[in-house]
């Protein structure tokens, strides 16, 4: 079926000490994948919890044990890097192309439970977290790598999607990325995660009721419109292919904030077809260096997140990536402070207009 991962990308699933699975994702043949981890772990850390806010209706996980997960090692002590010269990492092979594996200090595991009732609806904070490699080159980034690398990224980020969303329980499955040190990443090696919710986060669930209010006062899906629009006014459009267009949204509630869109609406990583994954990674990689050109300082942090459709919403939401960066100069943050942490009431310092523009002159 479409989405599946085949040739020319091979798939080795090993475990490591502590049970945990760990999966190489190969172009081409299948690599052998037969390291052993001999590192003498500890237990897997007790189960986390989700709590549902009473006044909002937001699910909340609370994960104590996190307070212990490895942060801002040296390079000679990073965990996603291979295991050589005698040092043993996360990935106990010499060398690899994508690993993925369950995190080690996960915010949800395991199965899920019976809730509690009331104000205080509680559970067991069910579900998966997975940590994706995308290169052994601890001192590159996505940006660097070469089309084929990215391509066998979305092969991977596509097989995850379809594994997880069939464990028993998830709702949604999130793909993303944190980069830079300015966003809060704990690990400097080239890296994502992935969410296996046990809910609907809550700015889907958000996306979900305006989609329907949409639908039912036009009888159109709202995504399907939004996209028309953009591409036939044209001034946020960014960059655009024959599958795909990215565009700073109308509302942007980052500085510099593109969101990128396959034309063909469909729910998620699996439903794309062979012509999309094609030409996505060319589009997105020249998407990440347009924001590592945006104010001369090298890397830019960013945000890069997958808006998948729940099982529930399949119908009405559509796949897209949101990339975002915090910073809105060379020396200024755009912090989330009284207006944005209190009332979740955005104010951008930069025009959408504005940001779309200076991300079409640093083409090059």
């Amino acid at each position: 079926m479409a989405g599946t991962v085949t040739e020319p990308t091979a798939r080795t699933a090993t475990t490591l000490a502590d049970g945990r699975e760990l999966i190489y994702y190969d172009s081409g043949a299948a690599v052998p994948r037969n390291a052993v981890d001999r590192r003498p772990l500890d237990p897997r850390p007790p189960a986390s919890q989700v709590r549902r806010d009473p006044v909002t209706g937001d699910w909340v996980t609370v994960a104590a044990h996190r307070q212990a997960r490895t942060y801002q090692p040296p390079a000679e002590e990073c965990p996603l890097c291979p295991s050589r010269d005698g040092r043993l990492s996360e990935i106990p092979a010499d060398d690899y192309q994508v690993a993925v594996f369950e995190n080690r200090f996960p915010s949800l595991a395991g199965l899920p439970g019976e809730l509690t009732g009331g104000l205080r609806t509680a559970g067991p904070g069910a579900g998966r977290c997975e940590v994706v490699c995308f290169t052994a080159d601890h001192d590159t980034s996505f940006a660097d790598l070469s089309e084929s690398r990215a391509r066998l990224v979305l092969d991977a980020w596509t097989d995850r999607t379809a594994a997880l969303s069939a464990l028993p329980g998830v709702e949604q499955v999130y793909c993303f990325e944190n980069r830079g040190a300015e966003i809060g990443v704990t690990l400097a090696h080239p890296h994502g995660q992935i969410y296996a919710f046990p809910f609907t986060t809550p700015r889907t669930t958000r996306m979900a009721a305006r989609a329907s209010a949409h639908r039912t006062a036009t009888g159109r899906n709202l995504f399907d419109d939004l996209l028309a629009a953009e591409r036939a006014d044209g001034e946020r459009v960014v960059l655009a292919g024959e599958h795909w267009t990215a565009f700073v949204p109308f509302a942007a509630r980052w500085p510099y904030e593109v969101h990128l869109y396959p034309h063909r609406r469909v729910p998620d990583l699996t439903a794309l077809d062979d012509a999309e994954r094609a030409e996505f990674p060319g589009l997105y990689l020249d998407l990440l260096r347009r924001f590592d050109r945006l104010f001369g300082t090298g890397r830019t942090p960013y945000i890069s997140a997958w808006h998948q459709a729940p099982a529930a919403h399949r119908d009405e939401l559509a796949l897209h990536l949101e990339l975002f960066t915090i910073r809105r100069t060379a020396d200024k943050l755009k912090y989330l402070a009284g207006v944005e942490s209190g009332m979740d009431a955005f104010v951008n310092d930069v025009s959408p207009e504005h940001a779309a523009q200076r991300l079409r002159e640093v083409a090059r």
